[in-house]
């Protein structure tokens, strides 16, 4: 599952694509996904994440350590 978020759990949404006569053919919405390296203290090492731009905006508002408590708290390995 490539289209992931870690923290927020954001995954490709599916709709239709309708052309200019009408007709409605399948597609797929995926999130902004960003592979992101961020400095963890309290085990003195770096972890890369796989957000969307809203996670990375929650990891700067949070903090991550917060942020990885939460993803950890979702059962995902860090």
């Amino acid at each position: 599952m490539s289209a992931h978020c870690m923290l927020t759990g954001a995954q490709p949404r599916f709709g239709n694509t309708i052309s200019h006569s009408h007709r409605r053919t399948s597609r797929r919405f995926d999130p902004n996904i960003q592979s992101k390296r961020y400095w963890l203290p309290s085990e003195g090492r770096h972890v890369r994440l796989k957000l969307s731009t809203k996670g990375i905006k929650t990891v700067d508002t949070i903090g991550v350590e917060a942020a990885v408590a939460r993803i950890r708290a979702r059962g995902v390995k860090v």
